[in-house]
């Protein structure tokens, strides 16, 4: 959550280092000559700065301030979100590099993988087989990108599942 700046009547601060709209600065200004500056233009005058003695205040619209304030703390916060790829007993070996490329995908863009291999009737009795296809589905991927494998390979219901995610470079490894 931002914290919202003082704005107009709300600045308690005698005097002020003014900006105005287009970026330019005006320099040491009295408070009522820069509110009647920002009343002349029909805009806000906003605090920018707050520790700042004298502080730095700039003519604006407050609620395009606010928004674009809103937009800047929506781009740092970055979610990571977990993509599911689905296997099958049966799949063909083209089927498994095409799930590996759009494993690679999800990877590069920063999300995480859980592949599921779903086992079905009497095939849940070959777990083994089972095991090496989610094995050879692995090594495939490593072959393309640098993964980390999140805990073990998991026994579930209906087949089995594992997460990976990409391993974060470390700085001077190469």
């Amino acid at each position: 959550m931002i914290k919202k700046p003082l704005v107009n009547r709300q600045i308690k601060a005698s005097e002020v280092r003014l900006i105005d709209d287009a970026g330019k600065q005006l320099g040491l200004i009295p408070l009522e000559e820069a509110l009647k500056l920002a009343g002349e233009r029909s805009l806000d005058l906003i605090q920018v700065t707050e520790k700042v003695s004298p502080p730095v205040c700039k003519i604006l619209d407050y609620g395009k301030y606010l928004y674009r304030l809103q937009k800047k703390e929506k781009k740092t916060v970055k979610s990571t979100e977990v993509k599911g790829i689905r296997l099958r007993f049966n799949i063909s070996p083209h089927d498994l590099g095409t799930r590996v490329s759009q494993a690679e995908k999800f990877l590069n863009k920063g999300n995480k993988v859980r592949i599921d291999m779903v086992l079905r009737g009497r095939e849940k009795r070959l777990a083994m087989v089972a095991k090496e296809k989610v094995g050879q589905f692995l090594r495939d991927l490593r072959s393309k990108v640098n993964i980390k494998v999140e805990g073990s390979l998991k026994r579930k219901p209906r087949g089995f599942s594992i997460m990976v995610s990409k391993k974060q470079e470390q700085p001077g490894s190469k």
